[in-house]
């Protein structure tokens, strides 16, 4: 009598974890940052491939064997707001993948392991992997050499792993949890407000520990000395407030986080579309609109009708908000020059304004970024652009996604804030 309950037993977990896996399959098709994400990309395919498994006629009794919990801890991992940036899967033999772990270059190793099943093994198990990945993290080539490893146990941790990791890397126990809570200007009673992010079940059980691959950590760098002093303080003339006024205070000079803009993004800010323009170039005749662009006319319509829909101010606001920007001498000349030559008196005045407000830094790109190939499509113009912010660890704000895309592809976690696309109109 006991064969038929265990068969019972076996349809009914393997049931489970079909329904888990399509669960997890219709998250990942629905995910908004598919098509920019690689690693989603590849993990849809991996489950995909789980699900049509545990479908087929080959799927497993009892015992179950499935890489389902891998696959789901990866998801939350790669879902975290603390992991931007995230490789392909698997770029490397130990390796889950690369990302910038809290604005740090890392290579992240998951477990999915039963804590009860993991032991510390001298010369073997995990802790043989790990060892192995630290030293091809040291050996690796500057574009790619990460400042730490991320190793994640998603079902907890026994204390002689705990014990081993200490002992044997030097690794630290970090709260993957921390980023749920922030300092906030408008604190409660112990001065903490919660995000909107909220972990699932989960994560609570993740437990993570971090491994520094060069010896003396990271190095604390100074706050960034402006090169060239374009004075501050001018108030926005009556007329140039509105969402142009609104972006402008919401930047901090003094603030110790940054953020770095490229031309694109300093461009989006000033042009006529985004601040008004977009009535009077409607309201031209047609004939007179396409002789003014050419062959940018859809483009610069696409983009009015895209602002109408959502203006971008507000969205590059929010990125901005309680931040000190900062811009290389590279994009200081460019910006300048593309404003005299296609800028309207308008687009002029608010650029001179803006410029007022941003921290003007030397070109200083980082080893990682100069160690890419220079190609087409990685041009030294923008190796130093997205460089230099890479330097001072800060997100680069961008419309250039060819270059963030070419970037990826090579495998080195890059921070940047994609914005949608703003042209001068000479209005």
């Amino acid at each position: 009598m006991a064969a038929p309950q265990a068969c019972a037993s076996s349809d009914s977990e393997l049931e489970f974890a079909r329904a888990r896996c399509r669960a997890l399959h219709d998250r990942l098709a629905a995910s908004p940052d598919l098509p920019r994400q690689p690693a989603l990309r590849s993990l849809l395919r991996l489950v995909a491939a789980e699900l049509r498994f545990l479908t087929s006629a080959l799927a497993p009794r009892l015992p179950l064997s499935s890489n389902l919990p891998h696959l789901a801890a990866l998801h939350l991992l790669l879902t975290h707001p603390a992991v931007q940036s995230p490789s392909r899967l698997a770029p490397l033999p130990g390796v889950d993948f690369y990302c910038a772990f809290r604005g740090r270059p890392a290579w992240a190793l998951v477990s999915a392991s039963n804590p009860a099943r993991l032991a510390w093994v001298p010369g073997g198990g995990l802790r043989a992997r790990v060892a192995a990945v630290l030293a091809a993290a040291r050996g690796a080539p500057p574009a790619t050499r990460p400042e730490k490893l991320l190793l994640v146990f998603s079902r907890g941790v026994g204390a002689d792993i705990a014990r081993g990791l200490a002992e044997g890397f030097g690794a630290v126990e970090t709260d993957l949890l921390l980023e749920f809570i922030r300092e906030s200007d408008e604190e409660d009673e112990e001065g903490w407000v919660g995000v909107g992010f909220q972990p699932s079940e989960e994560m609570r059980r993740f437990r993570a520990f971090e491994i520094e691959v060069v010896e003396g950590g990271v190095e604390v760098l100074p706050p960034p000395v402006a090169v060239v002093t374009e004075g501050s303080g001018e108030e926005v003339p009556l007329g140039l407030e509105g969402g142009f006024g609104a972006f402008v205070g919401k930047i901090r000079t003094e603030s110790r986080e940054l953020v770095n803009l490229d031309t694109t993004a300093l461009v989006a800010v000033v042009s006529g579309i985004s601040n008004g323009g977009v009535g009077k170039l409607m309201a031209a005749p047609e004939a007179e609109t396409r002789a003014r662009f050419k062959c940018n006319y859809k483009f610069v319509m696409d983009q009015a009708q895209s602002e109408l829909q959502s203006p971008i101010l507000l969205e590059l606001g929010k990125a901005v908000h309680g931040k000190q920007c900062i811009i290389c001498e590279t994009v200081n000349l460019e910006f300048k020059e593309i404003v005299s030559m296609c800028g309207g008196p308008e687009e002029k005045t608010r650029a001179r304004l803006l410029l007022k407000q941003l921290t003007i830094v030397p070109d200083s790109p980082s080893a990682r970024m100069m160690d890419l190939p220079t190609t087409r499509k990685l041009a030294m113009k923008n190796k130093i652009v997205f460089g230099t912010g890479d330097h001072w660890r800060t997100p680069t704000i961008t419309a250039n996604m060819g270059f963030v895309r070419a970037v990826s592809q090579t495998g080195m976690p890059l921070l940047t804030i994609e914005h949608r696309p703003r042209a001068l109109i000479g209005l």
